[in-house]
């Protein structure tokens, strides 16, 4: 069967103890911008990364998830550039490293509990 559809994209939706909170850090400490708000909701973008965040107070944190709380590993041309904005920021951060699987590589947590790699192909 000949394939048709093509994937195009993706979009991270993850949710929040207080929204406001979150959409703070993600403009201030990650340099997202908004793409559209609505009520417990907030889209948002860095480049070609975007997460929708929406807002559940009484739902258990990422933090609880354990290992589960990985949810994106992120291509980045110039990772030791985003690492350096990174490090002047107060973003809870695992070194920059180069890993077997022939990656340069960094890991952060979010407030929320998320934990998100970047990561640029070793040439």
């Amino acid at each position: 069967m000949e394939r048709t559809s093509k994937i195009t994209g993706s979009r991270y939706v993850l949710a929040v103890k207080d929204l406001k909170k979150s959409v703070d850090y993600y403009i201030n400490e990650l340099g997202f911008k908004t793409i559209w708000t609505d009520e417990g909701w907030h889209a948002l973008y860095r480049e070609k990364f975007i997460v929708m965040l929406g807002e559940c107070p009484e739902d258990r944190s990422a933090f609880e998830t354990n290992n589960h709380s990985y949810f994106a590993y992120i291509d980045v041309e110039n990772v030791d550039d985003l690492y350096k904005e990174y490090q002047s920021k107060n973003i809870d951060m695992r070194g920059l490293s180069d890993k077997p699987w022939g990656q340069r590589e960094f890991a952060i947590t979010t407030i929320d509990g998320h934990r998100i790699t970047f990561g640029e192909e070793i040439q």
